[in-house]
């Protein structure tokens, strides 16, 4: 039995047999990099998709390239998961490194290149609000949704983590009594799109939950609306990846629109489209204040969430639609954390007059009804029919 009992340590030590069993970090999906490519922006990689033995750890470094990617050179001390784009990158494109390692060993793999980062947006002369005195004569041309996520209202109005939310509030309109329907996520993205939340209490994905139901999105005709995902892989993707979730992104939930998702709900590129009547903007996990890799607490959550808005928000204010004088912007959360569901809400159109608030009570179900009004629907979803319009309240 010793001499046995021998054998069988000589084979369990012998050649460090552990490190033979692991396997290697292996990349199955390159990092992708988010942000808005221009001075001043904040870029996030995400880690990408690995197989191999875990536990895995990630290391990061940027790189600037040429304007095709390539003779790329590192960044010195440019090794964190996210990366601020300085003077000295404008003409260039930039890559992230991800480097995965374990006991097995370590691998690496690039992202694209961003596109070429441009000088930063000229500042804005005067506030986006108040510039007419009434709702546009030949009607609202486009709305459009920013939908942020699991944060109260008073965890955004007056703190010193939301300058640019807070500087939009004076600026514009500010619902100041406005609340989410239920917990979790995403029956509230589909009530505020439906019109009821379709009896969902979970945040399981689409082919949980496939609802053969209307929606805003069926309401208007194929081409009449876009929903634009931040780090979304592909179009209409069905299923987590990353930090894109896809409970925070309600169309690919609609069988019914299955065809025009394809073709409708497609990756937020450097620059948005807002040509569509309507338009769903979903940031990612790190951006919409939900949670991320580099981050757990509420401050720091309303800190990047406010950083990635106050560079995103001016593309849309100095798109064509917007200075046409025709469309306007809301600016909401899914619902608040833990038992408050009051939520901030902010209005922004030229013709909402700047400072403007309303306490009013107001909900998911009256965005819906506003939009719907806006948009020259005369049939109101669901509990939209019964919801009190905010087109009043902010000069809409």
């Amino acid at each position: 039995m010793l001499v046995l009992a021998g054998v069988i340590l000589l084979a369990a030590f012998d050649g460090g047999s552990v490190a033979d069993a692991a396997e290697p970090p292996v990349n199955v999906n390159r990092p992708l990099v988010s942000g808005a490519s221009a001075e001043g922006s904040t870029l996030m990689t995400t880690n990408g998709e690995w197989t191999g033995t875990e536990p895995i750890s990630y290391s990061y470094n940027w790189r600037r390239c040429d304007v095709d990617g390539v003779n790329c050179v590192l960044i010195t001390g440019a090794t964190d998961a996210s990366y601020t784009v300085g003077a000295s990158d404008i003409g260039s494109t930039i890559r992230a490194r991800v480097t995965a390692s374990n006991a097995a060993g370590e691998a690496g793999r690039r992202s694209l290149p961003t596109a070429v980062v441009q000088a930063a947006p000229p500042v804005e002369e005067g506030p986006p609000c108040g510039t007419a005195t009434s709702p546009p004569a030949d009607g609202w041309a486009h709305v459009v949704w920013i939908v942020f996520e699991n944060k109260s209202y008073d965890s955004v109005i007056g703190s010193v983590n939301a300058p640019t939310i807070n500087a939009l509030a004076s600026e514009c309109g500010l619902a100041m009594s406005f609340y989410a329907e239920t917990h979790p996520s995403l029956p509230n993205y589909i009530a505020m799109t439906s019109g009821s939340t379709q009896g969902i209490t979970d945040d399981a994905g689409p082919l949980s939950h496939p609802l053969d139901v209307s929606s805003i999105f069926s309401q208007l005709s194929p081409d009449g609306w876009r929903s634009l995902s931040e780090s979304m892989p592909s179009n209409c993707y069905l299923v987590n990846s990353g930090v894109y979730a896809v409970r925070h992104n309600p169309a690919p939930y609609y069988t019914n629109i299955r065809p025009e998702c394809a073709n409708q709900n497609v990756p937020l590129g450097p620059t948005p489209d807002l040509s569509a009547r309507f338009t769903f903007v979903t940031p990612n996990l790190c951006h919409d204040m939900h949670s991320c890799p580099t981050q757990n607490d509420t401050a720091t959550e309303v800190q990047t969430g406010d950083a990635w808005l106050s560079t995103f928000l001016p593309q849309v204010l100095d798109s064509p639609e917007y200075t046409a004088g025709a469309t306007a912007v809301f600016i909401t959360w899914d619902e608040g954390a833990g038992a408050d569901q009051h939520i901030a809400t902010l209005v922004i159109a030229p013709s909402t007059p700047a400072g403007t608030t309303s306490a009013s009570t107001f909900n998911h179900y009256s965005l819906l009804r506003t939009t719907e009004e806006m948009l020259g629907l005369t049939t109101y979803l669901g509990e939209a029919a019964n919801a009190v319009s905010m087109r009043s309240a902010f000069g809409l």
